[in-house]
């Protein structure tokens, strides 16, 4: 696939029509209709947007929005059937996307409310993922993950709160990229923990992914990194993965070693303290944001999450505030010793979409996705999830480190060393 430099590049220069990728894009949309990954197509909007656009970093590049961000004039439903609403104007990165020339197609599907790692609630029903539509993309940018690896899409924008840029990504085998908190702005996006939310892009590449968020923002990438100092994480809950994945994992470190990079194992907070801190952090966050809505028509998880959250009393999110800070300061010494921490983005291929029917089901799914991506989100620090070579299952690979330009600059070489870099 064309990088998004490239068509950027060729739709200034006048050697690409923006109006014949609207199009390509409209009819794979509704050739994947089967996957729910997008939830509204504004086909009229597109086509009339890309008959006018001819500069920008981004020029042409149609780009698919989750549902929970406003783009005005479309739907404003959150994936809920409790709201049916009409965004009255464009979100921040919205506006963003179309100073930088982008084409908004339409909107993505997500988890209701972005509730939820799985991307099987919705007024729609569950998102499908593109390689075994028995199984689950992820979510809550369910249909972000799912349009880009299907190739409706070259690039579409979601949002990450305890990983839900990553996650999909990992399980659909793309590349999924959440900045540093405040990178991209979040305003105009309805909010599930305003402490933890982050906007991500998902790309088909590294290259594209730290292109896209350039162009979204003031980054900037820097030089080339060569042999990285990589921390893997030694905790045992992390080491705890699939067979699938710790085959593809292990043959991925040998690859990484004999290309050059320094690996040594580093230990991260404990693995259950983080959990309950993020989930006390998050849980009243997302009650308040739902304080005056009525929740009957809510999908029944998302439901019971926000009753569960209730229960979180007030010493403990401000108990939690405190830990989040001194977890920071913990995971940044760690960037003293290595450049980028390396870790199993999701410690299992996609589970089946069933295995969320019952209550005990969805609790150990839920608990297994988001084991490996939490951290990022409570420190705030940029982490990005880039495919394996695999020949089953997509299974993804997670960097983290101190920086948006050093964890572009490592997963770059990664990408390189994997032969996953566009020619």
């Amino acid at each position: 696939m064309t990088s998004l430099e490239r068509i950027a590049a060729a739709v200034r220069a006048g050697e690409l029509d923006p109006v014949d990728l609207v199009e390509q894009a409209l009819r794979r949309a509704e050739e994947t209709a089967v996957l729910n990954a997008v939830v509204h197509l504004d086909a009229d909007g597109a086509r009339q947007a890309a008959r006018q656009v001819r500069s920008g970093a981004l020029a042409g590049v149609p780009v698919l929005v989750k549902e929970i961000v406003e783009v005005e004039g479309l739907p404003f439903r959150c994936g809920s059937a409790a709201m049916d609403e009409t965004a009255a104007k464009d979100a921040e990165i919205v506006t963003r996307l179309r100073a930088a020339g982008a084409i908004i197609l339409g909107l993505s599907y997500s988890h209701e409310f972005a509730y939820g790692c799985t991307g099987t609630s919705n007024r729609v029903g569950p998102c499908r993922n593109p390689h075994d539509h028995s199984r689950m993309t992820g979510g809550s940018s369910a249909g972000a993950g799912a349009a880009v690896a299907a190739g409706v899409v070259p690039l579409a924008i979601g949002t990450d709160t305890a990983g839900s840029v990553r996650i999909p990504a990992a399980l659909c085998g793309v590349v999924g990229y959440k900045p540093a908190r405040g990178t991209l702005p979040i305003d105009g996006v309805f909010p599930l923990a305003q402490s933890l939310d982050h906007v991500g892009v998902l790309t088909t590449s590294v290259v594209d992914a730290v292109y896209a968020v350039n162009s979204l923002s003031s980054t900037e990438s820097g030089a080339a990194i060569e042999a990285p100092r990589l921390g893997l994480v030694s905790n045992p809950e992390h080491q705890d993965h699939s067979e699938e994945v710790g085959k593809a994992w292990s043959a991925a470190i040998t690859r990484l070693r004999a290309a050059g990079a320094v690996m040594r194992e580093v230990e991260l907070p404990d693995w259950t303290a983080t959990n309950r801190t993020a989930v006390d952090l998050q849980g009243p966050e997302a009650v308040a944001n739902h304080a005056g809505r009525s929740t009957e028509a809510y999908q029944p998880d998302v439901q019971q999450r926000l009753r569960e959250a209730a229960e979180v009393p007030a010493w403990r999110y401000v108990q939690a505030r405190a830990e989040a800070a001194e977890l920071t300061r913990t995971v940044a010494n760690r960037f003293s010793e290595v450049d980028a921490l390396i870790l199993p983005t999701v410690p299992v291929v996609a589970p089946p979409i069933d295995a969320v029917a019952d209550a005990d089901g969805a609790v150990a799914v839920r608990a297994r996705l988001m084991r490996n991506t939490r951290l990022a989100n409570l420190t705030g620090f940029p982490a990005l999830s880039l495919p394996l070579p695999t020949t089953g299952l997509p299974i993804g690979l997670q960097v983290i480190a101190g920086s948006n330009q050093v964890a572009a600059q490592v997963a770059s070489w990664i990408e390189r060393v994997l032969d996953f870099e566009e020619a």
